[in-house]
């Protein structure tokens, strides 16, 4: 197998090995964060409904402007604030972090540092 491959199926182990430990509630929802090459993205969902209640990306304007490149730990830091903002507008002070089976290292640990930093509590 190459090296790519196994660092794939790495991930998607870990990624299934989190989410059998994490659900998000009503009360405390998941806050899932996915990142590609280029860009970084978070959600809060609601898993009793299934919905998504907030998101933030790097895809929007309001949280890449004056970025030279999205997929990076700044761009990251500022969806952190971002989605901590407009969680806590919608009354959401509470979440449970997924880390999606990424390693919590970089773009994540910046991503979730933020949200803290901005209001989040997890």
């Amino acid at each position: 197998m190459s090296p790519l491959a196994q660092k794939k199926v790495a991930h998607l182990k870990r990624k299934t090995r989190v989410r059998k430990k994490i659900r998000g509630t009503t009360e405390r929802p998941r806050l899932n964060v996915f990142k590609s090459a280029q860009h970084i993205y978070a959600q809060i969902i609601d898993d009793t409904t299934g919905t998504t209640l907030v998101s933030a990306s790097t895809v929007q304007k309001e949280a890449s402007e004056s970025l030279n490149h999205c997929g990076n730990v700044e761009a990251a830091k500022r969806v952190g604030a971002l989605i901590a903002k407009r969680a806590l507008e919608k009354n959401i002070a509470t979440v449970v972090f997924d880390r999606n089976g990424f390693l919590y290292h970089g773009r994540i640990k910046a991503l979730a540092d933020s949200a803290r930093e901005n209001g989040l509590t997890f």
